[in-house]
């Protein structure tokens, strides 16, 4: 896959979860209203972000930033690549799961 048509595949993956993260936390911000939700962070360090939140807003935040950073030249951009799928795709599963358990 050429690629502009990875990057375009992965903005639109990361548009998605952009959409499912102001669902999901609006959905949080009930919860703890109702006294629910009683954690600081959604995802440990061991799954890649830098980012520390009870929200997925800044996650989301976070790998669109780092999409501006992906490097151009194929050499690092595999390694870059294949760190950045891995936690888009730990986010995606993340949101999948929270949406089916609040439904």
């Amino acid at each position: 896959m050429p690629h502009s048509q990875l990057i375009e595949q992965l903005k639109e993956n990361l548009q998605v979860a952009y959409r499912q993260a102001i669902d999901a936390d609006a959905k949080l911000d009930e919860l703890q209203k109702a006294g629910h939700g009683k954690f600081s962070t959604i995802f440990t360090q061991d799954e890649g972000f830098n980012a520390r939140s009870n929200r997925f807003g800044p996650y989301v935040q976070e790998l669109a930033n780092e999409m501006t950073l992906l490097p151009i030249e194929a050499e690092t951009l595999a390694p870059a690549l294949e760190k950045y799928v891995r936690k888009l795709g730990v986010l995606l599963q993340t949101l999948q799961a929270f949406k089916a358990q609040t439904k």
